[in-house]
């Protein structure tokens, strides 16, 4: 199914440290497209509200998709559906997300996390195209983790919250967690500022083998866990952190490594764990979400 010519669609990824806003015409592509720090939430709602209306003008917007940073609620039969939960962003838990751009724009809305978005993206259009179970993981300020089953995000009661899976620390590992929830998940032992702690502003990742290692063991671990857990046709690695050269292999030997010789017939291919290929796979997904919003085929979307 084909949408009418002209329609306006709305794309946003509320990120944790940057928001990104994209508006495209399905027969035209992108319209306009802004970038700014993410601030507390009544300045970020503003910021997002005059972006959007820039851009739309007269014309009227047929859909919005938002990936959002979590905790949130994504559970559309929920009274609380996108309210943001406990996070550590200052102003943000308990926000009604949904609630304010509701009230600015009474169109058809989704919300999902950020990386259910990106792999949904990245399984449309970027380094899974076409499989079935595509599971992404991004590795930056924080450890987030999505599912993308035929074309539609995991979502339950709450979102994967794949960051806070405790892992078994290795041995000699005594740097403390950066994450204020628990003292040995991924995200407290591996995600950025666990990797600029355990690098004490020495050198960059890839100038340090031994921290590359021991970060490389936690993602390995994860990756492994979420294989046992997840079953994916492939995985897909993003993030800030990932761009370390050299990274994404250590990752998969340490993932095939804590497999040992089990469930490793989809692992054991090189192409099974790979780098993501979209650098707005959040944003690209946003977009796909506002489709489906419309109840449209995001399969004959134009991204960009």
């Amino acid at each position: 199914m084909t949408s009418p010519r002209g329609q306006l669609y709305a794309g946003i990824e509320l990120g944790g440290t940057k928001i990104a806003c994209r508006v495209v015409e399905d027969a035209a592509g992108v319209l306009a497209e802004e970038r700014f720090g993410t601030s507390g939430p009544r300045e970020a709602i503003g910021r997002l509200a005059a972006c959007l209306e820039r851009a739309i003008g007269a014309r009227p917007l047929r859909a919005l998709g938002v990936a959002s940073f979590g905790p949130i609620v994504v559970d559309e039969t929920s009274p609380h559906y996108g309210r943001l939960l406990t996070t550590p962003k200052e102003g943000w838990s308990g926000f009604d997300l949904r609630a304010a751009l509701a009230g600015r724009f009474p169109v058809p809305l989704v919300i999902d996390t950020d990386v259910n978005a990106a792999a949904l993206a990245e399984q449309r259009c970027g380094a899974a195209r076409g499989l079935h179970t595509v599971a992404y993981v991004t590795v930056g300020t924080g450890i987030g983790g999505g599912l993308a089953i035929a074309g539609r995000t995991h979502r339950g009661a709450l979102h994967p919250e794949v960051g806070h899976m405790r892992l078994r620390r290795r041995a000699g590992d005594r740097h403390l967690s950066t994450c204020a929830f628990h003292d040995d998940c991924a995200e407290g032992l591996a995600a950025g500022p666990a990797v600029a702690r355990r690098l004490g502003g020495r050198a960059a990742l890839r100038e340090s083998a031994e921290v590359m290692d021991t970060v490389a063991g936690y993602l390995g671990d994860l990756a492994a866990n979420l294989v046992l857990a997840w079953a994916p046709h492939r995985m897909v690695f993003g993030g800030g952190v990932m761009a370390a050269t050299g990274l994404i292999e250590k990752v998969r030997q340490a993932m095939r490594l804590a497999l040992g010789d089990y469930a490793v017939h989809g692992p054991a291919q090189a192409d099974f764990l790979v780098p993501a290929s979209l650098s707005d796979a959040g944003l690209e997904g946003a977009l796909l979400l506002a489709r489906s919003a419309a109840g449209l085929d995001p399969a004959a979307f134009r991204l960009s």
